[in-house]
């Protein structure tokens, strides 16, 4: 079954901010904007019902055998943290980067003549 599109903001008040937070009925969604794409996850942390898309926008740090286990930053602009416990969502993908078991829905998003428009399921 298809899903419902919402517009849910205007194109250019997302690229003033690094995400929007809205209402779309009994959802509070984070509409964010990555490298030209729009993505859409909802705001509730799957670790504790926190507001997960009221944090920051980040990158991370990851330490690998590749940099000799050196740290580096990766992800710009990609990593929402929940400002609960900040646990960290890669925004693409929704999935937890410290547990791949923790993991929020990414919903389509797009531009439309200057609207950005959502498809949540039914």
């Amino acid at each position: 079954m298809a899903g419902k599109s919402y517009v849910v903001c205007s194109a250019s008040e997302l690229e003033a901010t690094d995400h929007v937070v809205v209402q779309v009925g009994a959802r509070q969604l984070g509409v964010f904007e990555v490298a030209g794409e729009y993505f859409a996850l909802p705001s509730v942390c799957p670790h504790q019902n926190g507001p997960l898309c009221r944090g920051a926008v980040t990158g991370t740090v990851v330490a690998d055998q590749s940099s000799d286990w050196r740290p580096y930053w990766i992800k710009e602009g990609e990593v929402v943290s929940c400002p609960w416990h900040s646990m960290e969502f890669d925004i693409r993908s929704g999935v937890c980067l410290a547990n791949s078991r923790f993991r929020v829905p990414v919903y389509p998003a797009r531009a439309v003549d200057g609207q950005i428009v959502v498809e949540l399921p039914r």
